[in-house]
């Protein structure tokens, strides 16, 4: 089995896990006090952002918009872009670098599941739209990326409950990225389509 192949069945074992959880329609209508969200909306982005505040900033910007219906279950949109200018797969670590760089556009949908306190798990999937960029600026064409994630983290809440911190790791897999050009081409063969990273995103609930 191949590894692509793999990463697939994690993900969709992964899925399947968290949306399994058992939520009655009980759960969900209830009055009771232990089912009662004081604050169902939030607004987030991420800490990484401060990267754009360095000379080669890879102009990422996140925003989050989500809604939790009950104690353990959000749904969120999530607008995402950023520019780069070597393979995801070994991004910080490539040893060489597209002649040009991509800049992706992103509007992703996912689920987020507490399980105990605020340990959390998180699956995506946002599709991409990519335009790619010669060293000089001048557009190339455009590609397509399909990206999925798969998030375990913890939330840490603050004042009154009202901001959040969740630090978190991710498995980031793309099966689907069309229409690299020729020479970005040579620099992607034989590169990963998944990465392991980081994350610390923020957010405020209302």
């Amino acid at each position: 089995m191949k590894l692509d192949e793999k990463i697939l069945i994690i993900l969709l074992l992964a899925a399947t896990a968290v949306f399994g959880q058992k939520t009655t329609s009980l759960d969900l209508l209830s009055d009771a006090p232990d089912n009662q969200i004081e604050h169902n909306y939030s607004i987030g982005s991420s800490f990484f952002m401060l990267g754009n505040l360095f000379s080669d900033s890879p102009d990422y910007y996140l925003l989050t918009f989500g809604y939790q219906f009950t104690k353990k279950d959000k749904i969120f949109a999530e607008f995402n872009t950023w520019k780069y200018s070597e393979p995801l797969g070994t991004y910080g670590h490539s040893d060489a670098f597209y002649p040009g760089y991509a800049r992706a556009f992103g509007i992703g949908i996912g689920y987020q599941r507490f399980h105990w306190k605020g340990l959390f798990t998180t699956v995506q999937a946002t599709p991409f739209m990519k335009q790619y960029y010669t060293t000089n600026n001048d557009k190339i064409q455009k590609g397509f990326q399909l990206y999925f994630q798969l998030i375990a983290g913890y939330r840490f809440e603050f004042f009154k409950k009202r901001w959040y911190l969740e630090p978190a790791y991710a498995l980031k897999y793309w099966p689907v990225d069309t229409n690299y050009p020729s020479d970005f081409a040579k620099i992607e063969n034989g590169k990963p389509n998944y990465i392991f990273e980081p994350s610390l995103n923020f957010g405020f609930k209302f």
